[in-house]
């Protein structure tokens, strides 16, 4: 289930891509900011910091009072939800027992008078486990309420929906990253993300280091890395930047990208499907070399004649043979397939 929600869907609780823990009862001893960190959780033994054991994740004390804890979520950006996920990876013995999820929309942060509904109602929760719930709700959502019963430790909260785009504003002469995450973008699926997670090419801003980018082993038999990226809306690209930032000794070679169109038939396409598909698609930019920390910049080189003159709702970008890229971006006019 949870490589659906990420082949489908973005986590609007991811801390790089904006989200903010607004407020927690209790965090004593784990901050309420690594529940949205975007890596996956670690366990360190021998780490102590003064108020006890490090702990990746959100972590209250032990409550001797009455009531239970709860944090409180600004989600990167107002959406629907359609998965959740409670990791209690490496928490073993002060997971909470039990945990419930309650959502909201506003525009400021919420108040005494903010209304909640509750979308996930109390359930059980087990130690150093990954938990995904499958929810249903038209509701858009901007925070979340994630409480545990009565304290404890909960590694990560991803949250996995579609931000708001109101794509009917859109004016059909804008040009816009297509590709963004904010507006709907998301990496599918890649051949290795050993050294950085995939969805980081497709995050606001620069990146701020090699770990804030997508980077995949060294590659010691045949062929070369990729990643599939499905656009928030289809369109015409008029230009692709492929930005090397940061990874001196170790960015790719050259890079060639491959697209096609999808309609709505086609998305619910299985993973290991699309990716054999993928193999056959029209290349739209040829192989071209890249260079250490920089940002190249491609637009006359893209080529028409691979049917780019129609729109393309996903891309395949190749690296060879292998290396890190920090963002990636899609910069075109929105339009449907066949158009």
């Amino acid at each position: 289930m949870i490589k659906q929600f990420k082949q489908d869907y973005i986590n609007l609780a991811s801390a790089n891509l904006g989200a903010l823990a607004l407020y927690a009862t209790d965090d004593f001893f784990a901050a309420k900011e690594r529940l949205l960190h975007d890596k996956e959780p670690v366990f360190i033994e021998d780490k102590y910091d003064d108020h006890g054991k490090w702990m990746d994740g959100w972590e209250s004390r032990r409550k001797r009072t009455p009531g239970h804890d709860y944090c409180i979520v600004r989600l990167a950006r107002p959406g629907f939800i359609y998965g959740v996920v409670i990791d209690t990876s490496h928490f073993v013995g002060n997971q909470p027992p039990e945990i419930s999820l309650d959502v909201c929309y506003c525009t400021g942060v919420p108040d005494e008078e903010t209304e909640w509904t509750t979308l996930i109602g109390k359930i059980p929760i087990k130690e150093n486990d990954v938990k995904a719930c499958k929810v249903e709700t038209d509701q858009l959502i901007s925070h979340v309420k994630l409480h545990i019963y009565p304290d404890g430790g909960v590694a990560r909260l991803r949250v996995y929906g579609r931000p708001q785009s109101n794509w009917d504003e859109v004016s059909p002469n804008e040009i816009m990253d297509l590709a963004a995450a904010l507006n709907g973008g998301r990496a599918i699926a890649c051949s290795d993300e050993h050294f950085g997670v995939m969805n980081n090419i497709i995050f606001p801003g620069k990146g701020k280091n090699m770990g804030d980018g997508w980077e995949t082993s060294r590659r010691r038999g045949p062929g070369h890395d990729w990643v599939i990226i499905a656009l928030g809306h289809a369109g015409h690209l008029k230009k692709v930047v492929v930005d090397t930032a940061h990874f001196k000794g170790n960015y790719p070679d050259t890079c060639s990208i491959q697209a096609i169109c999808l309609d709505d038939d086609s998305l619910g396409m299985d993973t290991d499907a699309l990716i054999e598909e993928s193999k056959n698609w029209p290349e739209i930019l040829s192989e071209q070399k890249l260079e250490m920390d920089m940002e190249h910049n491609f637009g006359h080189q893209i080529n028409d004649e691979s049917g780019i003159n129609n729109a393309v709702s996903h891309v395949r970008l190749n690296i060879y043979p292998d290396g890190g890229i920090s963002r990636f971006r899609l910069y075109g006019t929105i339009a449907k397939c066949g158009e």
